[in-house]
């Protein structure tokens, strides 16, 4: 316990230091285009907070929280989606599988946490789709809808999992993997703007950069080889590769998400902009992030 309260003591200062330094930034640097940094910055707060409460008080305040974040990230992306009538009992149906995926992760049934959402929820969901409903949107509805459980779903819920899957590491681990990613991110947000001309995707995003790529990826591994003896029990070898692996999956998450986004959101380029305040904005990356880097812990390493 003491050496989380003094892991999460470090973060608080590091939060304070990042927030001053945005904010005279943002006063000298009027020009550009800061929104995303400052959500970004809310959105680790927010984090930090609900860090602390499970350090402190108890592991399901974190789940109950992720919980929340799942339903709001996922009715968010249903919002993008040009829907139907017939596909509302369809997203009842979605929505009512976030409280048992987090369920099984609170009573630890890891095999059944694996396989709900990729396996009976994919094979189940038709179901309401099916029933005098016909047969127009049909691939569509079913399929974009088991895309957004398995990354608003799915995907997020392994942060809960860490937690439970073993209590005296999973907090910091977590701790760990958000940071990382969230510095990925941001570092390439800025190296792309300020810096970065070979665009990734400029149709879908144009703020990815592989000039942005480049640095998040040697910033981040050099923070997660200075951070993860405090915050993990890993070793120094999985300490460098953690980073790499974090910062090549949150990328991937993040480009991903941009594209779906644009493609939901084709033709609409009002609410494409908004969206970059969004929820998914904030967690594009760790749904990729987090169940890699889970499934590759928990294969190396018996504390898991």
């Amino acid at each position: 316990m003491n050496d989380s309260i003094t892991a999460l003591v470090v973060v608080f200062a590091g939060l304070l230091i990042v927030n001053f330094i945005y904010l005279v930034a943002d006063r000298m640097l009027s020009r550009k285009d800061h929104e995303v940094i400052a959500f970004r910055i809310k959105t680790w707060w927010g984090m930090f907070f609900v860090f602390c409460l499970a350090t402190i008080i108890n592991p399901v305040v974190s789940l109950l929280s992720l919980m929340v974040l799942s339903f709001f990230s996922l009715k968010e992306y249903f919002s993008m989606i040009k829907t139907r009538k017939a596909d509302r009992r369809l997203f009842l149906w979605a929505y009512l599988s976030i409280p048992v995926q987090f369920y099984w992760i609170y009573i630890e049934w890891y095999g059944m946490f694996i396989v709900f959402i990729p396996v009976y929820v994919f094979l189940l969901l038709p179901m309401p789709r099916l029933i005098n409903k016909g047969t127009a949107g049909f691939l569509r509805s079913v399929s974009s809808t088991q895309w957004g459980l398995m990354l608003m779903v799915f995907g997020l819920s392994h942060l809960a999992y860490f937690q439970f899957a073993t209590p005296e590491y999973g907090a910091g681990i977590v701790l760990f993997l958000v940071l990382l990613t969230q510095i990925n991110d941001v570092v390439n947000y800025l190296v792309s703007i300020y810096g970065g001309k070979r665009k990734v995707v400029p149709t879908a995003n144009p703020y990815i950069t592989w000039e942005g790529f480049a640095c998040g990826f040697v910033v981040t591994t050099a923070v997660s080889t200075f951070i993860y003896p405090y915050l993990t029990p890993l070793d120094q070898l999985f300490g460098v590769l953690s980073g790499m692996l974090i910062s090549l999956s949150g990328f991937f998450g993040s480009l991903t998400v941009s594209v779906l986004k644009r493609d939901l959101l084709l033709g609409d380029d009002n609410k494409f902009k908004s969206s970059k305040k969004s929820f998914l904005s904030r967690v594009d990356s760790l749904t990729y992030a987090s169940p890699v880097f889970f499934h590759v812990i928990r294969y190396f390493f018996d504390f898991m």
